[in-house]
C-alpha cells in the first residue's frame, strides 16, 4: 500500500511528512472515477435466468447444486434485481446491503463473490477515497464497484443452442399466405375486395385492380 502524502493548502511546496492513513485500505483500491455500463432490464432478466441455467448445466448427481451454488444465484440475484440501476449501470452496494437482500451472512456474500468472479460472472474494481481532515490525509475504503458480465465471459458455461425451425410442411411450419389478388378473389363482398386489393401500397397491381373495380360499383356505394 502507497504512503499517502499531500500538499498543504495555501503552503506551495511543502508537504506532509509521509505518514499511515488512519484506517488502511484493500491493496489495490483505486482513487479514479468508475465508468459504469448500462444494461437494460430485459438484458439483466435474461442474463439471470442464463446463470441459473448455468447452474443446471454443471449440477452433478449427489451434490448440491452446479457450479454457482445457491448462495452465489442468491446473491447474483440481489445484485440483479436489487442493486443494478438498469439506465445507468450503477452497482457498487456494501457487503451488508448485499447480506441483507441475499439472506445470508457477510462471510457468506464474501465467498459468494469470489465464486462468482472465478466463474467469469462478476468483476470488480476496490475503491478509496482520499479525504483531508485536519489538514491530514487520510484514505478511506469505498464500497467495490461491481460489474456483471456477459455470458460469453462464463467459464465453463455452453449456451443453449437456437431451436431450429421447422421443416417445410411440417407441424408448426407457417404456410405462405396467398397472394393479395387471390385473397380478393376468393371473396364474393365487392367493398371487402377493395380494401384487400389497397391493403399493400406496394402491390402496384392490385391498387390497379382496385381502383378499376371501383368504376364499376353503383354511383350509392
Amino acid at each position: 500500500m502507497s504512503i499517502p502524502y499531500c500538499v498543504m493548502p495555501g503552503l506551495p511546496g511543502f508537504t506532509l511528512a509521509p505518514t499511515y492513513a488512519a484506517h488502511p485500505v484493500w491493496s489495490g483500491s483505486i482513487r479514479q472515477e468508475v465508468r459504469f455500463q448500462p444494461m437494460p432490464k430485459k438484458a439483466a432478466v435474461k442474463l439471470w435466468h442464463r446463470a441459473r441455467d448455468f447452474d443446471r448445466q454443471t449440477h452433478r448427481a449427489g451434490q448440491h447444486g452446479g457450479a454457482l451454488g445457491h448462495a452465489a444465484l442468491q446473491v447474483l440475484h440481489a445484485l440483479i434485481f436489487d442493486f443494478l440501476n438498469y439506465a445507468t449501470g450503477q452497482l457498487d452496494p456494501s457487503y451488508a446491503a448485499i447480506a441483507r437482500k441475499a439472506g445470508v451472512c457477510q462471510r457468506t456474500v464474501a465467498s459468494a463473490l469470489v465464486r462468482l468472479r472465478g466463474l467469469g460472472l462478476l468483476h470488480w474494481v476496490r475503491r478509496c477515497a482520499q479525504r483531508i481532515e485536519d489538514g491530514r490525509c487520510r484514505l478511506e475504503q469505498e464500497t467495490n464497484a461491481y460489474a456483471v458480465r456477459p455470458p460469453s465471459q462464463w467459464r465453463g458455461y455452453s449456451p443453449p443452442a437456437e431451436a431450429p425451425a421447422p421443416m417445410p410442411g411440417t407441424w408448426g411450419d407457417h404456410p405462405p399466405l396467398p397472394s393479395v389478388v387471390a385473397q380478393a378473389a376468393e371473396t364474393r363482398d365487392r367493398r371487402a375486395q377493395l380494401r384487400l386489393l389497397d391493403a399493400d401500397p406496394r402491390d402496384h397491381l392490385g391498387a390497379a385492380l382496385a381502383s378499376l373495380g371501383r368504376r364499376f360499383l353503383p354511383r350509392d356505394s
